[in-house]
């Protein structure tokens, strides 16, 4: 993170160290220099407009960090300003004000668009191959029966492989606006798959528990096309966990989080 407007970079370095990521604050003066040693996932931006636009234009302009993702925090909300901040090579422009979970949010989805792609393991090495089409989950060969529920978790665990999530980060991608249900719901779902997957689930080798972060699947997995091929869409073959982020358990479930 460039240091900046001192109340809106401190709201935002808080969000994200409570979400996990590692950051580390720099002046403006020596972004260049320390951003070229240390090659970070991705820059964070909180300038006034004219010197923020310079620096946006100096780093598309260094060969070691033209590709660097670039978001761009303004205070002022005005279409004009967020375009100015695009046009001098930010990636993305988030004005105030806006919630800890959407700044969150779009720090993944720059993270997700720079990851390098990575082969799709084929059907027979695979820990997991997954059939979406029909909702169906094989392990190593064998199919095994699932809920709705319960294929909707692995799904979207298997193809965030590598990565832990939070209780509450899948109660939101998983479950969404189900009625009645707390962190506990993930535990008890969780619990279900195992005993399904795993073939010892006292000693649980493909889902991982992260003690006080979540959970995290570590099983190879594969798609299966309507074809009976392995898939090879553009979804199936990134990989979104080239930056593994372990986040911190947020606590209680928010589900209209305080304004930044």
């Amino acid at each position: 993170m460039v240091e900046g407007e001192s109340n809106l970079s401190q709201a935002a370095q808080i969000c994200l160290q409570q979400s996990g990521y590692v950051v580390r604050v720099l002046s403006s003066e020596d972004v260049m220099v320390e951003a070229e040693k240390s090659h970070p996932s991705l820059l964070l931006i909180s300038l006034p407009e004219g010197s923020g636009l310079i620096l946006c234009r100096q780093l598309r302009e260094s060969p070691r960090l033209s590709r660097t993702p670039l978001l761009v925090l303004a205070a002022d909300a005005r279409e004009e300003h967020r375009i100015l901040a695009l046009e001098a090579g930010a990636d993305d422009c988030i004005a105030k004000p806006f919630s800890p979970r959407e700044l969150v949010a779009r720090v993944q989805a720059l993270l997700r668009r720079g990851a390098p792609a990575v082969p799709l393991p084929r059907p027979q090495t695979a820990d997991l191959l997954i059939d979406s089409w029909a909702m169906k989950v094989s392990v190593r060969g064998h199919e095994i029966p699932t809920t709705s529920l319960e294929f909707r978790l692995i799904e979207y665990l298997a193809r965030h492989a590598g990565q832990v999530f939070t209780r509450d980060l899948l109660l939101d991608a998983v479950w969404g606006d189900m009625q009645f249900v707390t962190p506990r719901s993930v535990d008890a779902c969780i619990r279900r798959i195992r005993a399904k997957i795993e073939p010892d689930r006292e000693k649980p080798t493909f889902l991982k528990t992260i003690r006080g972060v979540g959970y995290r699947l570590d099983a190879a997995a594969a798609w299966q096309s309507p074809s009976n091929e392995a898939c090879d869409c553009v979804a199936c073959t990134t990989a979104e966990s080239a930056s593994r982020l372990i986040l911190a358990d947020p606590g209680r479930r928010r589900r209209n989080p305080a304004r930044i």
